[in-house]
């Protein structure tokens, strides 16, 4: 399939969607992670269990939900729990294989900052803030990161680190108490980003067709590595991109209608 065919969002959803398997418990976040969750279960992994911060478990919405708090994930849900039930029974025990997230900024080792850009005293954007992304990046088995690339997200440092990823060169985060793994995959809308086993430093994975390493560099804060043999990065496939479209449709109409 040509490059012209998709949008480099479509690339980059598609990607994403294609690192959830079948029957794992993913904890995803609102936009693109869960644009990208719920493709995933529209596809290849029907049996995923999706759980939101809500409290919502299983659930399976027509359309992509505007918050946590959209009443579609409860009405397409297994079951609905507490929020205290959530973090404490599923999240904090080990329950969720995946914590699927978003971020404003990410640094070569995956520490993510959705709370301030510049001096958090005199910041100069406040950003949404922590929600429920610090538990997740702690205490899921793995997390997933989606975000677009540009040098003002991919940074040698975040501004504020609101949920860890592999905290630098030298510390453990298991020697701070931290279970979870930290982040496996970061996918841009120009490829995937993996962490190098040993310096931890996040590293191109696979590159995008069309995409050219020069753009990546172009678009990362810091002297950005590349696995040797570099691959392309499989190009979405007509059932992915029919899949997607479909539902960013229903997602549209469902928000038209809602504000009409």
């Amino acid at each position: 399939m040509a490059k012209a065919d998709y949008t480099a969002d479509e690339m980059m959803t598609v990607a994403a969607a294609r690192l959830l398997r079948d029957r794992q418990v993913c904890f995803v976040g609102i936009g693109l992670p869960s644009a990208a969750a719920n493709l995933a279960r529209l596809t290849h992994a029907p049996n995923i269990v999706l759980i939101y911060e809500s409290g919502a478990i299983g659930t399976r919405p027509d359309m992509l939900p505007l918050s946590i708090g959209d009443g579609i994930l409860a009405d397409a849900a297994d079951t609905v729990v507490s929020v205290p039930e959530m973090f404490r029974y599923w999240l904090q025990s080990g329950r969720i294989d995946i914590g699927f997230l978003g971020a404003a900024q990410v640094d070569k080792y995956g520490n993510i900052n959705t709370t301030v850009i510049g001096d958090y005293r005199k910041p100069k954007v406040r950003l949404p803030g922590a929600g429920g992304a610090p538990e997740i990046a702690t205490s899921a088995r793995d997390i997933l990161v989606i975000i677009r690339h540009s040098p003002r997200a991919f940074v040698e440092k975040v501004d504020f680190i609101t949920s860890v990823g592999l905290l630098d060169a030298t510390t453990d985060r298991r020697s701070l108490g931290i279970h979870g793994n930290g982040p496996a995959a970061i996918v841009t809308d120009l490829g995937i980003l993996k962490p190098d086993p040993k310096s931890r430093e996040l590293t191109l994975a696979s590159i995008h067709p069309g995409v050219t390493l020069e753009q990546v560099h172009d678009a990362t804060g810091w002297p950005l590595k590349a696995v040797d043999g570099l691959p392309l990065t499989e190009a979405p496939g007509s059932a992915d991109l029919e899949a997607l479209r479909a539902l960013n449709e229903r997602s549209k109409h469902a928000n038209q209608k809602a504000v009409a």
